[in-house]
């Protein structure tokens, strides 16, 4: 078992912020600028980055000469806001950040930052995190706090050897992410090939003909949203009734916990009718939906993932018909024009898209396998449960 030491983070590293960027200073195109949010989408594991914010060339490249800029290895912190998202820098990552919104680790001296990392998402590392606090309407992190945390730190050989075995899980993770994502934009552009474009199999064998829709290839119809999915309020599901079980329960943001009876047969389409509206999920499992969601009950002309697309290629924020609080009526959709491609087409784009959409579930269960196993491993390798051989 390695030997801890207790240390103060002000000994192992300097903890500083930015230099300020005001609104005069935001370009269009530049060197992205970065604020809790995007930090915490890193943190995630989003490798597509909502970047909102730049500044430009000159501007990075004065900062970074008189002050200094993140660089591979330094740690940023969340700070304001959502608190506690730790990244470590890449080699090759290249941007700014809003002073205030997160804190910097850098010139590290016996601690490793991916090491640091990982303690801050253990039990031992939040637990410190906690006591650094401030604030209660919009709680905050403060430098001054933050360097007085107390570590427990094996030797640095063992710090990075710890890492080493925990980034192993994160880098698989990520490769399945990556391959998550391109099988999204495979089956995305399936879709519009074939029905946007209209460029499917023999589509050169087809005249088009005028609809209420512009010129449509022969054969297809012009219907009503309900001729492709029939829109359903979810079921109440109060907490006190939820037996714990294996089957998802989606609210209007996603999955929020799971339970052992399912409503809804697979493969199923949701999206929010309450509180959050826009976002459409396909469903690749039996499941239940609340009553702040809206689940397809019907699929009278199309197969699911044909209707799965339609509804996710329409604005349903646009829709909108809630004042204090977010909502979508069903019937002010089901009555839009919709395109209605003949059933064999729709059945070929189901076994093609579908298999795809299959690879992305399995690659989901897997990264859920791997978190998890990683979760239970990582407070066993801080604490020195694990005797680990580690040489310079």
């Amino acid at each position: 078992m390695a030997e801890l030491r207790k240390a103060r983070m002000v000994d192992l590293c300097e903890i500083t912020s930015s230099k300020r960027i005001f609104a005069a200073d935001y370009v269009s195109e530049g060197v992205p600028f970065y604020r809790d949010k995007e930090i915490t989408e890193k943190y995630k594991g989003n490798l597509g980055v909502s970047t909102e914010l730049f500044i430009s060339e000159e501007k990075f490249c004065e900062i970074e000469r008189k002050f200094g800029a993140p660089s591979s290895g330094d740690l940023l912190l969340t700070s304001v806001g959502t608190l506690g998202s730790p990244y470590v820098l890449k080699p090759g990552e290249r941007f700014y950040f809003k002073d205030g919104n997160l804190t910097w680790f850098r010139h590290f001296k016996e601690l490793d930052s991916r090491f640091l990392y990982y303690w801050l998402v253990a039990p031992q590392g939040k637990a410190e995190l906690q006591k650094c606090t401030i604030g209660s309407s919009q709680s905050a992190f403060t430098i001054v706090l933050l360097k007085g945390m107390e570590i427990e730190l094996p030797p640095l050989p063992v710090q990075r050897r710890i890492a080493g075995i925990l980034s192993a899980y994160d880098e698989l993770m990520e490769n399945s992410q990556r391959r998550i994502r391109i099988l999204e934009a495979m089956a995305r552009a399936l879709y519009r090939e074939w029905f946007v474009h209209f460029r499917f199999p023999g589509h050169e064998k087809l005249p088009r003909v005028a609809s209420p829709l512009g010129d449509i290839p022969q054969g297809w119809e012009v219907g009503r949203l309900d001729d492709v999915l029939v829109l359903q309020r979810g079921f109440d599901l109060p907490k006190a009734d939820r037996v714990e079980g294996t089957v998802p329960i989606y609210a209007a943001t996603g999955v929020t916990g799971f339970h052992k009876d399912a409503k809804v047969k697979a493969p199923g389409v949701v999206t929010g009718r309450s509180g959050t509206i826009g976002d459409v999920l396909y469903v690749q499992e039996d499941f239940w939906p609340l009553n702040t969601a809206l689940w397809v009950k019907e699929f009278p002309k199309a197969e699911p993932l044909y209707a799965y697309y339609v509804l996710s290629s329409l604005d349903l924020r646009q829709f909108n018909s809630g004042a204090a609080v977010p909502t979508l009526n069903r019937n002010d959709i089901h009555g839009l024009d919709t395109l209605i491609p003949p059933c064999p087409l729709q059945k070929r784009f189901q076994e093609i898209a579908g298999a795809m959409l299959a690879q992305i579930r399995t690659l989901e269960l897997q990264i859920q396998n791997l978190r998890r196993t990683r979760d239970l491993l990582l407070p066993r390798l801080l604490n020195g449960s694990f005797t680990l051989q580690c040489h310079e």
